[in-house]
Formats: structure tokens, sequence, C-alpha cells
């Protein structure tokens, strides 16, 4: 069946170019330079969602309005950067560049941190570990406001030298909105530790080379893996905050993913991180598995038709991104679907 999806994976599709590009790199290994990729590459500038993004964006690098690009949801900045990026935007497009520069410039706050308001207080770890892969995939990796903003979303993680919300004299400190605590703790979840903010976080710190990730980073990535495995991610049985049981959202899957996240993202980042082969993903695989049609594609659960700047595939029916994300877990666990 794998054989079958990766064909269907691999057609030249105008409308979903991406998925091409990322078969060809993420399940097949091939290099960035290679022919076959450069071309799969230029398909995804050229057609598709990523130029109907790219058209919607203001010349100064913005979308929709200047400023903090949290709202409109899921037309603003944070949203259009955090699209582009799993779409497969090339990096060296210089508007690509533009609304990174853009985010890093109006996202960040006084004290360094991603914020969706630009203030301390708008400090939101899943938006933290969103805006971060993004940018580290769009090419910002050596920009040092990316940098010092990877370093505080570790140490908010951790809580190194970081005080308490009451505190509010100290150069850092938590606030009793957004990343409130320790933990992942977010008045979000009802301050309770969010494993939403978890699987964020660690996608972005798996994305960061170990040689390059500073004692913090590293302290806050085994804090996301040591918390996703508290429970059989398979069940996402974590803290739930203002219910009694998970949100449904864990077991829908989709495309895009922005604060939402399911449990084929938790897969996915923890195989990112290092640990697909680790036997507490069994059951999780095996609910990913249980989830494939038999031509070997999955659908499509959970999507934001309507209220981005381009739709892709429809709600209900068979996927190539969903696809293409459940094979790139399932390879990373050493698991041939």
């Amino acid at each position: 069946m794998m054989f079958k999806a990766m064909d269907w994976l691999l057609e030249e599709d105008v409308e979903n170019p991406g998925v091409r590009y990322f078969a060809l790199t993420d399940l097949l290994g091939h290099a960035v330079d290679d022919p076959n990729v450069l071309a799969a590459r230029q398909s995804v500038m050229e057609c598709g969602p990523v130029p109907a993004i790219l058209a919607a964006q203001d010349p100064e690098g913005y979308w929709e309005k200047p400023g903090e690009g949290y709202y409109p949801k899921y037309r603003g900045t944070v949203w259009s950067i955090t699209y582009l990026a799993q779409l497969g935007a090339d990096p060296a497009d210089p508007r690509v560049q533009a609304g990174g520069d853009y985010l890093l410039a109006h996202n960040i706050a006084t004290t360094g941190v991603f914020s969706y308001s630009g203030t301390p207080a708008g400090n939101i770890l899943c938006l933290a570990g969103n805006l971060g892969a993004a940018l580290l995939d769009l090419g910002f990796s050596g920009d040092e406001r990316l940098g010092r903003a990877l370093e505080l979303m570790a140490r908010f993680t951790t809580g190194e030298e970081v005080a308490p919300a009451d505190e509010t004299k100290a150069p850092l400190r938590y606030f009793r909105s957004g990343a409130c605590g320790p933990g992942f703790c977010c008045s979000a979840n009802d301050r309770l530790p969010c494993a939403w903010g978890a699987v964020k976080v660690l996608r972005a710190l798996a994305r960061v080379r170990e040689g390059e990730r500073t004692p913090a980073m590293q302290a806050a990535l085994e804090a996301a893996v040591d918390f996703l495995f508290s429970v059989d991610p398979a069940t996402a049985n974590y803290p739930a905050g203002y219910s009694d049981k998970p949100s449904q959202s864990w077991f829908r899957f989709g495309f895009p993913l922005f604060y939402v996240t399911d449990v084929l993202q938790t897969a996915e980042a923890l195989t990112e991180a290092g640990y697909g082969g680790d036997p507490r993903l069994a059951a999780t695989y095996d609910l990913i598995l249980s989830k494939r049609d038999g031509a070997g594609r999955w659908k499509m659960q959970y999507s934001y038709q309507g209220k981005t700047w381009a739709d892709v595939e429809e709600r209900g029916k068979p996927s190539k991104w969903v696809t293409l994300r459940a094979l790139r877990a399932l390879r990373g666990g050493g698991i041939e679907a």
C-alpha cells in the first residue's frame, strides 16, 4: 500500500505541489539540489496555495494589517508565515524573507519572547513553538532575534531564571495570561500543563542542530519529551483544563496545523527529536495505521477551509497532505506502511 500512496504523493499536482516536494525530500531522501527537488520547489512557488498567500501580502511584508500579526485569525502575518513553512515555501524568495523579517520585528516583545500582542504578557508556548519551527524552516536560523526567542522559549518551559508572575520587577517573569508557569502551564488550559504547547516547543527545538542547542534548549527538549511520554501519547490523556477528557481534535488528523494539535503531530515531533523507535509510541503508530484506507491513504479530518488565504483539499476525503504527514511519522519510527 505504501507504494500506491507514494505514487499518489509523487504525482505532478498544481493544487498541492508541496506534497511532491516533501515526498521527494522527506520520504525518499533526495538532496535539496536534486533536479527533481528543485523543479518541485519551483512549482510550490508558482502554483497552488503559496502564490495565493504571497499575493495577499503587503509590500512591507505583513498580511491583513500592520503591527502584531496574530489577528485576524487565520490570515494575519503569524498564520501566513506558519502556513507558508508547512507548504514548503522557498526561503530564498524575497517575499518570504520580508514576511519573516516583519514578524520578527513586530511579534517579539521587549524581553525577547515571541508574543501574540508584542508585549511580554503575550507569550504563549504553542505560538512560540509554531513560529520558531516556521522561521527555522524558512531560513532564519542565523537571525539573533530568533535565537534569543528560542532560548527564552526554552527557559519559559523549564523555569530557568524566570520569576513567578507576582514578582513584577523581575526582568523575566511569568504572567497570569499565556505561559503562566514552568512545565508548559498555560492560562488557556486553566493554568495546567498544555500538551499542545509541548508538541509545538518540541517541533521547534528538534529543528535546532544538536551542536547549536544551548543547555536550556536541550533541557526544554527533554522536558517536552518527558511530558509527552508521561501518558500513552495515543490516548492524549494530558491535563485538559476545562474538560474531563481530551479534546477530540487530538484524534482528527488534518492540515495545516496551527495551535490545535493531533496525535499524528505528537508522533511527528517525537520522531523529529529522535524518539521514533521508542516503544512507548507503539500504540500511537497503531492508531495512525488504523486510519489508513485500502489504498494506503489518510483522510482530511480537520481543516481551516474558508479561514486562510488558500484552502487545500476537502474535509472527509483522502488527503495528500495528511498522508504525507502519516508516512513521514511512520518512517521516523522505522515502519514501512
